[in-house]
């Protein structure tokens, strides 16, 4: 009889912890219901990325040095370097430099190790295209800047939207 009891127990028990569980994510969901949507225009809306984000890599051919550590840090050796040994000057010379952004993963090691600070992480996300072979940027590619979102006056940042749809309601 005393096994019988404990299992009434512990049988009480779960089903107790078990209403404790739907309690707490029906409360979860309550919380849920007084947020508004938030919807993005895409094209017209953008959100502003974070402080860290990891977009596009923008090089300065100037500041590179061919020592090849972007190379060796990259984790599928994704970085071309075309570089010729300069006697005369006694120093690399680089010729040319690309990288494949089908391939990269975005890790930001290049980045990190680059002892010249020549590479960057830029804010830019849209490196869509139909062809995969407009993914890899050369030198000149990589060394344009793209359009800080918030100076460009054709697209509403979501900080600007939501200020104006709370400034609608407010009036509202």
């Amino acid at each position: 009889m005393f096994p019988m009891v404990t299992g009434f127990m512990s049988y009480g028990q779960q089903t107790i912890r078990a209403a404790r569980y739907i309690g707490q994510s029906f409360i979860i969901t309550l919380s849920h219901t007084n947020r508004l949507p938030i919807t993005i225009h895409y094209p017209y809306e953008k959100s502003i990325t974070s402080e860290r984000f990891r977009g596009r890599i923008h090089f300065e051919f100037d500041k590179c040095i061919a020592c090849e550590v972007c190379v060796r840090v990259c984790p599928i050796d994704l970085p071309l370097v075309d570089w010729r040994f300069e006697k005369d000057i006694k120093r690399k010379q680089l010729l040319n430099y690309s990288i494949d952004f089908g391939v990269c993963i975005f890790c930001g090691n290049c980045v990190e190790y680059c002892p010249t600070n020549c590479l960057s992480m830029t804010e830019e996300y849209e490196l869509s295209t139909y062809d995969r072979h407009e993914l890899n940027y050369n030198q000149i590619a990589l060394s344009r800047l793209p359009i800080s979102i918030m100076g460009d006056y054709t697209i509403q940042t979501i900080r600007n939207s939501t200020k104006k749809n709370l400034g609608i309601q407010e009036r509202l």
